[in-house]
């Protein structure tokens, strides 16, 4: 067991000069851009009306969900995500089941905000480089999209700046939008405004954080806890995170990839419930994280061997998850006392029942949000054309598929089309795939 010292990731994005805007990072806005797109057309302004009113639902809990606890306890549980196990992903690995779940948690720890263990070197490093990498666009996104800097204050680079002239958007599309312009009394300085700052009313959240320290959702939102009052919305950084480091986990434990995918889903879902969020940071940091992981599990060049801050350069990730899985493998039998399959059948808990862990996600997948690009709402987008490295997200847990049936299954499953991103790029695919039916369907195949 690997004890280290972490700092808590930024609210914000630190300033990168335009000479090293990472490949990876220069997707990432390209791919979150269509956003800015939004008041040019009638369905977009649609869309941005069903972002409020359905966020602002969410929160005060008058719009119900399929939501995996009761409203009251899962309000609780979005007070304790808003805090981000970062290094060693310990909060999500519940969805690993009641007896592997456990297991885990007892072997990676947060001690307290800065300080907390790995269960082996190989996995801290594979959580570290992979949520480095997608959390880069994300925090690059949230000042690119309010006011078009990296910083607040610094010019973003020539090649961003392109992006959005050629969609032809403009920033702080939500500020805009919710009658919230950037810097006025009461709004976030740089520009896209929080649900906490543009809604019309909060409702309160309080109750012990992951520390067990009393702490109420404001404190959380606007501090002494976070304060995000200075921290433009989109995309969602947690749940980029969430996304993220749930699916390493899925990976890593493929008996319990759908679990650890409704996990992710609850995750970002709960920054919603907080007053943290809109619906469509959520489905935006969702977005990019699994496409960010899609391309490492490809071991594309323009995201493997980066050097990136805080985290070992890893130029083989499919030989790094392999390593991580046959650490983490043996840590878990050991600790739980029997075989993988057999210690993550164990499970009382909330994730217990894969009709709902199906019914929840799939409502989390567009928020019901109006259809913004007619082009491909009514088409089935082929992933093997489109993204072919989608498929590794199956392949490099269920070994037994093809990329080819990988991705045949990817499409076959895939949810509504035609959202805010969904206008027929790759990166824009990836907001309709839907991992828990894929996973399910992938699971199926298994050979006996």
């Amino acid at each position: 067991m690997l004890t280290m010292a972490v700092a808590l990731a930024p609210i914000a994005a630190s300033a990168q000069p335009a000479s090293t805007l990472a490949t990876s990072t220069l997707a990432s806005l390209r791919g979150l851009a269509p956003v800015t797109t939004l008041p040019n057309t009638p369905a977009g302004q649609a869309a941005l009306a069903g972002n409020y009113t359905v966020t602002g639902g969410i929160q005060a809990g008058t719009i119900q969900q399929p939501t995996l606890l009761p409203f009251a306890e899962q309000q609780q549980l979005a007070l304790r995500d808003a805090f981000i196990t970062g290094g060693n992903a310990t909060q999500l690995a519940d969805s690993l089941g009641t007896l592997l779940g456990t297991s885990y948690q007892s072997l990676a720890k947060y001690e307290s905000p800065k300080q907390f263990t790995s269960i082996a070197p190989s996995v801290a490093a594979l959580i570290a480089y992979t949520s480095a990498t997608t959390g880069s666009g994300a925090n690059a996104g949230k000042f690119f999209f309010a006011n078009k800097t990296t910083d607040g204050k610094t010019p973003a680079a020539d090649p961003a700046m392109a992006v959005m002239a050629q969609v032809g958007g403009v920033a702080d599309v939500f500020g805009r939008a919710y009658a919230h312009p950037a810097g006025t009394p009461g709004n976030d300085p740089f520009g896209n405004s929080r649900p906490f700052q543009t809604e019309p009313g909060l409702t309160p959240v309080s109750g012990p954080d992951y520390f067990g320290k009393p702490a109420t959702n404001t404190t959380y939102l606007r501090g002494p806890d976070q304060d995000l009052t200075e921290s433009p919305s989109y995309p969602s950084g947690h749940t980029t995170y969430g996304t993220t480091e749930s699916v390493l986990l899925a990976i890593l434990v493929p008996e319990r990839y759908q679990q650890a995918m409704t996990r992710a889903a609850e995750y970002g879902n709960n920054r919603i419930i907080l007053g943290a969020h809109y619906t469509m940071d959520v489905i935006g940091g969702r977005t990019l994280a699994l496409h960010d992981v899609a391309h490492l599990l490809a071991n594309d060049p323009a995201y493997v061997g980066q050097s990136l801050r805080g985290a070992p350069v890893i130029t083989d990730f499919q030989g790094a998850v392999k390593q991580a899985r046959a650490d983490l493998t043996q840590a878990l039998t050991a600790k739980c006392g029997d075989t993988m399959p057999v210690c993550a059948a164990q499970d009382v808990s909330r994730f217990a029942n894969p009709a709902a862990n199906e019914a929840f996600y799939t409502i989390t997948l567009t928020y019901g949000l109006p259809v913004v690009f007619q082009s491909t709402a009514n088409t089935v987008e082929d992933v093997g054309k489109v993204a072919p490295e989608a498929g590794y997200l199956l392949t490099t847990a269920f070994p037994y598929l093809t990329l080819v049936q990988a991705n045949a299954i990817l499409t076959a499953t895939e949810g509504p089309g035609g959202g805010f991103l969904d206008n027929g790029s790759e990166f824009g695919l990836y907001s309709r795939l839907n991992m828990v039916a894929a996973a399910k369907r992938a699971a199926a195949m298994a050979p006996h």
